[in-house]
């Protein structure tokens, strides 16, 4: 069960490669953050995990844009995935999960769901 989203320090800014990814690990799974200094917003924020093989690949995806979105696009098969909205390009029923993410000062926070244990009714 979801209790609240906690907005999580998962790295800095020098963490950061323009117009490419870096992994991070929260209590959500994998995910993947890129920076596109181009685009405003320039920061976005997607599982990591490549759906289709299950792999934690997605950071390392070359990054750019197709049709006026920005994308990535899987190392392994190659599928391009809106970094907005998660949308697989190549195949309408796949998507990424999506994560908030601002800019605290020198620190990268993203919207993390955190879970906590369902009550039990007597």
């Amino acid at each position: 069960m979801i209790g609240h989203i906690d907005w999580k320090a998962v790295c800095t800014v020098d963490d950061l490669i323009p117009e490419s990814g870096v992994a991070v690990w929260t209590e959500d799974g994998p995910v993947a953050i890129f920076y596109l200094p181009h685009r405003l917003p320039a920061l976005f924020a997607i599982s990591h995990t490549d759906p289709f093989t299950g792999k934690n690949v997605l950071a390392r995806g070359i990054t750019g844009d197709l049709k006026d979105q920005p994308v990535v696009a899987s190392p392994l098969y190659k599928q391009h995935f809106n970094l907005e909205t998660g949308q697989c390009l190549e195949d309408e029923g796949v998507k990424v999960k999506t994560y908030q993410v601002l800019l605290d000062g020198e620190q990268l926070r993203l919207a993390v769901p955190v879970k906590t244990p369902e009550t039990e009714v007597a």
